[in-house]
């Protein structure tokens, strides 16, 4: 059967897509001229500030309301800053603080520097409340376990990067704080009664759109007594009845990437994905980070298929893609550029951290940090204290395969500083800290997300908030080891 024009143009104006390098191919600009909604900008897809502002023009002049998104959160999940860490410290910290004013203006520099470089829609903020201190996927992305502090941050965060112009998206609804397995990897579940999802994950989405979000986005999880046996995304009580009716939510609904396995696989496939999300209330689908241009294809004709068939209506798809229009039309309104203070980042990293115990006698220390993986939303990007170090030693180990022994030898009479992300959630880890504290002046700073364990005779515990660039720099100053800068 022939495939209507216009049908088509309406299945690409859901879809954000991606691509590989540094500049757009052929494909990616054709499609857009043919109706594609956007695409979405990886750490790949960025070299230095000259060269995304060259790309995002080079998107733009194929269509000029192009949808140009990325996840920049600030902390630990950046891609303009993939290289070095972010100069800002993540939602954790801001969460530590606890003031919505220095949330708003952070959010508003970041927001800044998206539109600088010609980027209109922020995957972001994450709006999570992280009540799971082993969450493997949120943690510092969380501005904290408390749903009322998460909500005041979650509006300010909205409304900071919108007043750059740039279109914010909270995520991941309905709440993926209190998983403890990764929706990239499976399909999680929460099982919990509505009421607890009320009074405990939905307040922050409640305060974002109330600050005007233009855009949500959906979680590859399973709530039982919400969405029954599959996920949000393909869930019309959760995306329809509770976040439209509901919660009165009136922007473009953003699914989370369609090539994770919690939605790929639950559907039986990324198209299969596509209808159902957009079935379910969904307008705006994230394809993911691996899209060529057959892929692209192949979801669109899963669109067209799924109208015809009867599983997608036309109306549903015509209403999805005026969304994605309005949204894509409210970022082009003129706003005047906005400068903001570098340091600002790192200042507000500093209000973060917290320091237990006593850094006296811990000069000119040996600096020990622990090796960890990182998450696929982080991505490898690099984190701990050696860029900001005034030429004191640092030794990279891995805890299971390092005695305390050896780093005591190593150390002599110095001090040790250990340096890791997530230090209790692996067995050796504590037992390393543990065993050279018992016998050896040491102290502890904790970069990921921070839970009750303390080792019981280390000098000090100091906590980040998470592992930016910004992050790593207010450690090294709280210790004394900051080289002049």
């Amino acid at each position: 059967m022939p495939i209507d024009p216009g049908l088509r143009r309406l299945a690409l104006g859901t879809q954000l897509a991606a691509f590989a390098g540094k500049s757009a191919p052929e494909w990616a600009l054709r499609l857009l001229t043919e109706g594609l909604a956007g695409h979405t900008l990886f750490g790949t897809n960025i070299a230095e500030p000259v060269q995304l502002t060259r790309l995002t023009d080079e998107l733009r002049s194929a269509r000029p309301d192009v949808l140009i998104a990325i996840d920049e959160e600030g902390g630990d999940v950046t891609r303009l800053a993939h290289r070095t860490g972010s100069p800002y410290p993540g939602n954790a910290a801001l969460g530590a603080v606890d003031d919505p004013d220095l949330t708003r203006t952070v959010y508003a520099a970041i927001g800044a520097d998206l539109a600088g470089a010609g980027v209109n829609l922020d995957l972001a903020p994450t709006v999570d409340v992280n009540t799971a201190d082993d969450n493997p996927i949120i943690g510092t992305r969380s501005f904290g376990a408390d749903p009322l502090l998460v909500a005041r941050h979650a509006a300010a965060a909205v409304t900071g990067l919108q007043a750059a112009g740039v279109a914010a998206c909270a995520k991941h609804f309905p709440g993926h704080g209190a998983t403890t397995t990764d929706s990239h990897l499976e399909l999680p579940t929460v099982d919990v009664p509505l009421s607890v999802l009320r009074e405990r994950d939905l307040p922050p989405f409640a305060a974002a759109v109330a600050a005007g979000s233009l855009g949500i986005m959906t979680a590859h999880i399973r709530v039982p007594a919400l969405t029954g046996a599959g996920p949000a995304t393909f869930s019309r009580a959760a995306l329809t009845d509770l976040l439209r009716v509901d919660y009165g939510f009136r922007g473009a609904v953003i699914t989370d990437a369609l090539e994770m396995k919690g939605a790929a696989v639950a559907a039986g496939g990324i198209g299969r994905a596509a209808v159902l999300a957009l079935a379910a209330g969904a307008d705006l689908l994230c394809i993911g980070a691996r899209v060529d241009a057959a892929l692209v294809e192949a979801v669109t004709a899963e669109i067209i298929a799924g109208v015809r068939d009867g599983r997608l209506t036309p109306d549903r798809l015509e209403e999805a893609v005026e969304r994605n229009a309005a949204m894509a039309a409210w970022t082009r309104r003129p706003v005047p550029p906005a400068a903001h203070d570098p340091a600002l980042g790192y200042a507000a990293a500093r209000r973060a951290i917290r320091v237990e115990g006593t850094l006296a006698d811990l000069t000119e220390p040996l600096v020990v940090q622990l090796e960890s993986g990182h998450s696929i939303a982080e991505g490898r990007v690099p984190w701990g204290l050696r860029p900001h170090l005034n030429g004191t030693e640092q030794v990279t180990v891995v805890a299971a395969d390092t005695s305390p022994e050896s780093l005591a030898e190593r150390a002599g009479p110095r001090p040790i500083v250990l340096v890791g992300r997530h230090t209790h959630r692996a067995e050796a880890t504590r037992a390393l800290i543990e065993r050279l504290a018992a016998g050896h002046a040491v102290a502890v700073v904790e970069m990921g997300w921070p839970s009750a364990w303390r080792p019981a005779a280390a000098r000090a515990f100091v906590t980040t908030y998470g592992a930016s660039h910004a992050n790593g720099r207010a450690a090294a100053e709280a210790l004394g080891l900051t080289r002049d800068i």
